[in-house]
């Protein structure tokens, strides 16, 4: 039994506060002052190697070189992303009681989504998205896979003691389950997952969705971390016009203005911040350079080597890396050379061509033509002298529409309070105030010496593409 704290001190023992710049103060539990030494708190999971680990890990990978202020960490994301989906849990568990059968207590709820989502990047490696396509690619694994994992052997025991969100205690018998977590970090496709109850389901939206404590942490962290002046996301009003229905998440019709700024608003720091011309430079430089790195550094599947795993974080590579350049093994001094330039922020590539292209009359999902057939194509475009020139061809999405089923098959739903249904129809109309897919089309090249070959090779490349994609060149 976990001890009551008398009533004065009620809301003081038991919880502490985190100063934070984006939501002002994050709540946590700590443990009472007359401990349980069974029970464990979120201070503990937040205090633990695999989690601390994350202070090690940049938030925005190569864009930090661009923004100098962005030095901020996937540690504080994750403390805010778990303040954020724990108001989400606070204002959907009565609609959830509602919609569905054997519900657990409010602060089982709470609770769950706030660890879920301390624990949703768990899994990253060094410089996060780009290790995942750069180098968990080749294990068949997402960092999204690793988080299972560690959730599951690494932190379950500590998860399954925790038995009070800052709210207060679960019910009777209540107790956290990792699978639970693991699941609405990932919903693995193709395995039974009909074990999972209905309301479970029904939250993954949270955690991964249109809208999530996730996106909407790090748009607004990461705009006022590198300076960028964004549009306003109405956190509260978003929140508050979130509900659960028979059906599952949906959003009240009040609330679609409110989506629509936020989602404005994630496509321009895309377009400015993650997909900056000097931040997708950089990434192609450490393209070409960090396959052999890995090799050297991390040679395994880190599901066999998870101790090396804890251990293996940005600070650790660019340390190893740093000496480099001086090393009496040749494949170590070239590599090292060049990760000199990356930490000097001496940019290889420079931008010789811009241009957005844009998806029309195609399903969504469908694919533009990869960046190997583009870089084929100008090369027979460019005078026969500069065939062999050094050139990169860069393709960054931007795709700021909800997709109405996503990727893992969960609908988002709209409420009319006019007609009092539910139903995906009235954000089919919605997204028509929204931009289509987008591409973010570059050609990078060693210098901008010929800049304008490049691009009157572009121009007519773009113009003989399928009639589907359509270029403002």
């Amino acid at each position: 039994m976990t001890p009551q704290a008398p009533a004065l001190s009620a809301p003081y023992d038991g919880s502490a506060l985190i100063a934070d710049p984006i939501h002002q103060y994050i709540s946590f539990t700590v443990p009472y002052s007359t401990p349980d030494h069974s029970e464990r708190t979120e201070k503990d999971l937040i205090d633990s190697p695999w989690v601390q680990r994350l202070r090690s890990i940049y938030q925005l990978q190569s864009a930090r070189w661009v923004y100098p202020s962005a030095e901020h960490s996937r540690f504080v994301h994750s403390l805010g992303t778990m303040h954020v989906a724990g108001q989400f849990a606070r204002h959907l568990h009565p609609f959830l009681e509602q919609a569905a059968k054997d519900v657990p207590s409010a602060n089982y709820v709470e609770s769950l989504l706030r660890v879920t989502a301390l624990v949703h990047d768990i899994g990253h490696g060094p410089f996060c998205h780009f290790f995942d396509d750069n180098f968990l690619t080749s294990f068949h694994l997402t960092h999204e896979k690793l988080g299972q994992l560690i959730i599951r052997e690494h932190l379950g025991s500590m998860i399954r003691k925790i038995r009070r969100s800052p709210s207060g205690p679960f019910a009777p018998g209540e107790e956290l389950d990792p699978d639970q977590i693991a699941h609405l970090i990932l919903k693995d496709k193709g395995k039974d997952n009909s074990r999972m109850p209905q309301w479970l389901n029904w939250l993954q939206p949270v955690i991964s969705g249109s809208y999530t404590g996730d996106n909407l942490d790090y748009v607004l962290r990461d705009s006022y971390m590198c300076g960028v002046a964004v549009g306003p996301v109405d956190l509260t009003r978003l929140i508050h016009y979130t509900l659960i229905t028979k059906k599952g998440f949906t959003i009240h019709k009040t609330g679609l203005p409110a989506l629509q700024m936020f989602l404005n608003t994630r496509m321009y720091l895309y377009s400015n911040v993650y997909f900056h011309r000097t931040t997708r430079a950089i990434d192609i430089h450490l393209r070409e350079i960090f396959g052999d790195t890995m090799r050297l550094i991390f040679p395994h599947d880190p599901r066999t080597r998870m101790e090396g795993y804890l251990t293996l974080t940005d600070w650790s590579l660019m340390e190893e890396v740093r000496g480099w350049s001086k090393s009496r093994h040749a494949t170590r001094r070239a590599l090292g050379e060049e990760w000199e330039r990356i930490l000097g922020r001496d940019v290889k590539w420079k931008m010789a061509y811009s241009t957005v292209l844009k998806e029309k009359g195609r399903e969504r999902g469908m694919d533009f033509p990869s960046r190997d057939q583009f870089e084929k194509q100008l090369q027979k475009e460019l005078p026969a002298t500069l065939h062999t020139i050094p050139f990169r061809v860069d393709m960054a999405p931007l795709d700021p529409r909800p997709d109405p089923k996503d990727s893992r098959g969960v609908a988002l739903f709209v409420y009319d309070p006019g007609t009092h249904t539910v139903s995906t129809e009235p954000l089919e109309e919605f997204l028509d105030l929204l931009p289509t897919r987008l591409i973010q089309f570059r050609i990078y090249a060693l210098n901008h010496d010929t800049d304008a070959d490049l691009s009157r090779a572009a121009a007519t490349v773009l113009n003989k593409t399928p009639s589907g994609i359509e270029t403002n060149v």
